[in-house]
């Protein structure tokens, strides 16, 4: 096997051991789930577990990486555009993305709230959470925007979060929903309306 598809498998596997964590964290609570019982869904060894994860918290921290590292791409790319409002809608499309792609472990997080809140990685999330937003409102507004202006972006993006994680098992259409979060962000931002899912 070569090291680029080894590299595959082993980023699959781990994508695997997260998933079917969420799954168990969701269906029993963060607390009642095991390690054994992870990998007994995985039908994998414990020992094979361990490989990629010492512990349930470290699952937790690997989910919460992986969303910050999605935006810190965004925020990479987002500072390559213009200030446009063009610009501005597609950050936010990318934005909802990637806030759709992960409800699934804000949903966890959420529910399993006091085990995970006192874990010791979650005492910088919610300051690396804040940067990453401050990040994000310095790509929807001009440099030294008024506060109103950014208060605006701010609140853009937390109906984006609040429209995806509250509402997608409410909205008939997937699509609808993009529809209705994104044409609210977009009008808090001034961005052109966003371009149609694809």
């Amino acid at each position: 096997m070569t090291a680029t598809r080894e590299t595959h498998a082993r980023q699959d596997t781990r994508q695997r051991i997260q998933s079917v964590a969420l799954e168990l964290f969701a269906e029993q609570g963060y607390d009642k789930t095991s390690l054994r019982e992870i990998a007994e869904r995985l039908d994998v060894t414990k020992a094979a577990l361990y490989y990629h994860f010492k512990s349930k918290e470290d699952i937790v921290a690997s989910l919460v990486e992986d969303y910050f590292g999605q935006i810190d791409d965004l925020v990479a790319w987002g500072r390559t555009l213009p200030r446009t409002p063009g610009s501005r809608a597609q950050v936010l499309d990318r934005y909802y993305r990637i806030v759709a792609d992960g409800s699934q472990v804000f949903r966890m997080l959420q529910h399993n709230q006091a085990s995970v809140n006192s874990l010791a990685h979650a005492k910088n999330r919610s300051e690396l959470f804040r940067e990453r937003m401050d990040a994000l409102v310095g790509l929807l507004t001009e440099p030294d925007a008024p506060l109103a202006t950014q208060i605006r972006a701010a609140v853009a993006l937390a109906s984006v979060s609040f429209g995806c994680m509250f509402y997608a098992d409410r909205a008939a259409d997937p699509a609808q929903l993009r529809e209705v979060v994104l044409d609210i962000a977009c009008g808090l931002t001034g961005a052109d309306q966003p371009p149609a899912a694809g």
